[in-house]
């Protein structure tokens, strides 16, 4: 039976998750170089117009339709069979397609977040044809497998209450794959600057702000779960921005808005996976523990081993996701979710080792099919712009269009 209120949660929550990809476009677009911001705007607008109709024709069957252990198949392609009247595998109280397009907007999001770590130097045409094949070929059956029903890793009772292996350890692994394999920028003696830091502040502004749709939504339903959710978003975002900011106080004498906000996506994607299934204490704890974490990934391991992850995507992604999914495994509690399971501090220690499985299962999936699909596309599309086109900034080789009137 549809309620009411549960509806209209869920298309609120729909909206601000919408949202965070504009706010993803604006967080990646102030950190390039000016002449580059464009491109990472359009990859990020694109994205949302490709892969919502992705998503209804083939994509939401895919990954949620009732098909075998790997995905859904082909039943619901074109929406068929995706009405007006709630399914009560997913959720009882709201409409079949109220799910539907609030699922979209992760697929939507989940291979823009690896913008970051090709940005300014992927052809466009080569973007499309590889966002389009991933969606399809990684997130989708990864979806099926964690959240579908008949998914296995479903059946094995992992627990990713919003995306943090779906989501962030899929698209954190694929950003690893493109950064290695595409290269480095040219002519680059050290990483520059973000050339606009109030884009970076104001796209994390909206990402915290749609975050709360993308974890509490989660609950599908207006309830004390989907509280539950928003107030452990919020205490890990805070706490890991906080712990970000102490930490390059130490280190560098100085903290630094850039470091501040990092760590507040950091946090945000590592408390993702465990937000319906933790406390708000334990949430905290997880934030603290994504600061550090990703602040030795981006700021120590990256330096050392000289790989360009252009926007830290793997180091702030990646492993939050990872960190996250695996967290989830020591901190759940049924007393937050009785649907849930214990973690380890709360005595079932298998919990945590189903965690790690699934982590494992999911890295080495996408390493390898972002790989294949990485050299197909090359092959077809050539994936990198020339060097001269590189240096002129993808903004006016890519689109013919620039953002300033002065470019460095």
């Amino acid at each position: 039976m549809i309620n009411g209120a549960d509806t209209v949660f869920i298309l609120f929550s729909t909206s601000l998750v919408m949202l965070m990809t504009p706010g993803l476009a604006f967080f990646y677009g102030g950190m390039v170089r000016r002449k580059n911001i464009l491109s990472v705007l359009m990859q990020c607008f694109i994205a949302l117009c490709l892969l919502s109709l992705h998503w209804m024709f083939f994509g939401y069957s895919l990954s949620f339709a009732p098909g075998n252990v790997f995905w859904g198949g082909f039943k619901w392609a074109g929406l068929s069979g995706v009405g007006l009247e709630p399914y009560a595998a997913y959720s009882a109280t709201i409409p079949h397609q109220a799910f539907m397009i609030f699922q979209m907007m992760f697929a939507v999001i989940t291979p823009a977040l690896i913008i970051g770590a090709f940005a300014e130097r992927m052809r466009f045409s080569a973007f499309l044809a590889f966002i389009l094949l991933w969606a399809t070929f990684v997130y989708d059956p990864i979806c099926h497998w964690v959240w579908g029903e008949g998914g296995w890793l479903k059946s094995l009772g992992v627990l990713d209450f919003a995306g943090g292996i779906v989501v962030h350890t899929s698209a954190g692994i694929a950003a690893l794959v493109t950064t290695i394999f595409m290269g480095k920028r040219k002519n680059l003696e050290h990483t520059p600057s973000p050339h606009n830091l109030p884009f970076v502040v104001l796209g994390t502004a909206l990402l915290w702000f749609g975050w709360f749709g993308f974890n509490a939504g989660s609950a599908l339903a207006a309830n004390g779960l989907a509280v539950n959710a928003f107030v452990a978003t919020n205490a890990a975002a805070a706490a890991a921005g906080l712990s970000w900011a102490l930490l390059e106080w130490i280190r560098n004498g100085k903290p630094t808005v850039f470091g501040m906000v990092t760590g507040s996506i950091a946090g945000l994607a590592t408390v993702t996976p465990a937000s319906g299934f933790v406390s708000v204490m334990s949430a905290i704890i997880i934030g603290v523990s994504a600061s550090v974490l990703c602040f030795i990934a981006v700021s120590i391991t990256k330096p050392k081993f000289k790989y360009d992850d252009s926007l830290d995507a793997f180091g702030v992604h990646g492993v939050g996701g990872i960190l996250g999914t695996l967290l989830t495994g020591l901190f759940a509690s049924k007393a937050i979710n009785s649907a849930g399971a214990n973690g380890l501090f709360y005595g079932n220690y298998k919990q945590f080792f189903i965690q790690l499985f699934a982590v494992i299962v999911v890295v080495i999936y996408t390493f390898v099919v972002t790989f294949i699909i990485y050299k197909l596309v090359d092959v077809f599309f050539r994936m990198r712009v020339s060097e001269k086109d590189e240096s002129m900034g993808l903004d006016l080789t890519q689109h013919h269009e620039r953002a300033y009137t002065v470019l460095e």
